[in-house]
């Protein structure tokens, strides 16, 4: 096996992300829009890529289809057993890498993302590979930040505190429909575009911000560069609220995410 110059940004991913969970509270509703976009079928076969606490697979599972997921993370993927074993949906949760996914050829009728597979270092790795595992005239999916709104600006911020490895795409880059549409290429027909709205609430945009403080791996990484210099740290705070403040309406964070769909050939 080739040796993966991006082991240690992924480890420490799979380490830092296991703080995500208090937010995905937040994506359960985005989770619904994005299996109704991709048309999820009773007893189709699908895969959820980056499946954190498993809100995409639960919502698929409860729709009928045969559910795989698969995270880097050992403790989300612990959230998602738990929230299957709560519905008593029947699935299957893998610890694994969207880089080096661990199916067979053309296994599954739909592969989905989350704002999960946006994270991979090398984006044409990780599309390669949910394109292998999907089968001729299957489904792709995902939902991704563009890179001018909240989420987008917020991911940009916290790089340049923390810079991305060398060779290593930025997550916001997925958020463009002209660079997904060159990621996917000739391997799909009929790729189309829609959004969604994810609604955190927050009494304020300092509220967001501290909320994010406990389940964002970026910006505590951003903080944790930063080596207790208190000063820097309130700067960078006051950034983020200020990105955020254009986002806050009625004690509610508001941002679109892009969805993508296409057909494998």
């Amino acid at each position: 096996m080739p040796h993966d110059p991006f082991t240690a940004m992924k480890a420490a991913a799979r380490e830092s992300w296991a703080t995500f969970g208090p937010n995905a509270m937040f994506t359960t509703k985005p989770a619904a829009t994005l299996v109704e976009w991709a048309s999820v079928q009773r007893d189709e076969r699908v895969l959820d890529v980056g499946c954190g606490t498993g809100v995409v697979a639960v919502t698929a599972a409860m729709r009928g289809a045969v559910v795989t997921a698969l995270d880097l993370s050992p403790v989300l993927l612990d959230e998602a057993r738990r929230n299957a074993a709560i519905s008593e949906l029947p699935m299957t949760l893998l610890e694994g890498d969207c880089e080096q996914l661990p199916f067979a050829d053309q296994s599954f009728d739909v592969v989905m993302s989350q704002f999960g597979h946006m994270f991979a270092p090398r984006p044409e790795v990780a599309i390669a590979e949910m394109l292998r595992v999907l089968r001729q005239g299957g489904r792709i999916a995902f939902s991704t930040w563009p890179p001018e709104l909240l989420m987008g600006r917020m991911f940009d911020l916290f790089a340049k505190f923390v810079p991305p490895p060398h060779g290593a795409a930025l997550p916001s880059s997925w958020g463009t429909a002209q660079v997904v549409r060159e990621r996917l290429g000739s391997r799909v027909r009929d790729v189309e575009f829609g959004s969604g709205e994810m609604h955190s609430p927050a009494l304020s945009p300092a509220h967001f911000r501290a909320r994010m403080e406990q389940g964002s791996p970026p910006l505590l990484k951003a903080i944790a560069s930063l080596h207790g210099d208190e000063a820097a740290i309130a700067r960078l705070r006051r950034e983020v609220e200020s990105i955020a403040v254009g986002y806050f309406r009625d004690n509610c964070m508001t941002q679109a995410f892009l969805m993508t769909r296409a057909v494998k050939v």
